[in-house]
């Protein structure tokens, strides 16, 4: 099926799911950003309410609730914000292989909550096609607790949600992915809040200096710092105020990843065994 095809598809599913009042799963990222906007669309023309229900966590990069509400304002949709701590609340404080599955479950378990509270009981996300290709053991989570993912449904990619966020003006249409902080540790480590949030504050500014993909991954005193490929050239003429900024924000020894950028680097002993 073509990209034409599979984006009529979706509008036609969507507005089968918008004879019902519908809950997005709102993250403020450019997926479920796609998601709530073409969702507030079917809703008027069926005359449903959407909600957007985004959780408030200690594991995602600062700043994603805001952009959330900014967006959620867009589209109009009504928004609601639930706190979780994700560490006591998943049992995930050892970050364990399964730690997205814990978490996912928990997450969507509350979330579940306050959709029936408002009278909902279809709950939609953003998880896309690709995401079905790579280690994401959260994706049975949202299986088992049988929420809604329609663009993963239709083989809707991440590159087709990017260009049909941008062709509807939304406004993170090029945001990069902000997956949870816990991906920066390997399995096992203990986790703290501490911790993530220094190394969230250092990529927000490796990012402020003009890295798009960023992720430092941290094994002990040692900090790999991965970028995008054709980016490694301006990081190394960086060299010297990063090295600078990052040792004033803690980190001991600085490293630069030669493979770059790769979503999920900490899962290519979980991908061997399995």
């Amino acid at each position: 099926m073509d990209t034409t095809s599979k984006i009529e598809a979706l509008k036609a599913y969507l507005r089968e799911l918008a004879e019902k009042d519908v809950a997005v799963a709102f993250s403020g990222g450019v997926d479920s950003s796609l998601l709530l906007y073409l969702c507030c669309e079917a809703a008027r023309q069926t005359g449903s309410k959407i909600y957007a229900i985004t959780l408030q966590t200690h594991l995602h990069p600062h700043g994603d609730v805001e952009i959330a509400k900014q967006v959620a304002n867009e589209t109009g949709a009504e928004h609601w914000v639930l706190q979780i701590n994700e560490l006591d609340e998943a049992d995930i404080s050892m970050n364990p292989p399964d730690r997205c599955y814990r978490c996912k479950r928990c997450m969507f378990k509350k979330l579940l909550e306050r959709a029936r509270t408002l009278g909902v009981s279809l709950v939609v996300e953003g998880t896309n096609a690709d995401d079905l290709k790579v280690y994401r053991p959260g994706i049975q989570a949202l299986r088992e607790l049988s929420i809604i993912s329609p663009f993963a449904k239709l083989g809707i990619t991440k590159e087709e949600v990017r260009k049909l966020a941008a062709q509807y003006g939304i406004s993170v249409a090029s945001r990069p992915s902000t997956p949870c902080m816990a991906t920066r540790f390997p399995y096992g480590t203990e986790l703290n809040y501490e911790l993530m949030q220094q190394v969230d504050k250092a990529e927000v500014w490796l990012r402020s200096q003009g890295f798009y993909n960023v992720r430092l991954r941290i094994h002990g005193d040692v900090t790999r710092i991965e970028v995008d490929e054709e980016q490694m050239d301006l990081l190394l003429s960086k060299r010297q105020s990063v090295i600078a900024e990052l040792k004033r924000m803690g980190f001991v020894y600085i490293t630069l990843d030669l493979e770059g950028f790769r979503s999920g680097s900490m899962d290519i002993h979980i991908l061997k065994e399995g």
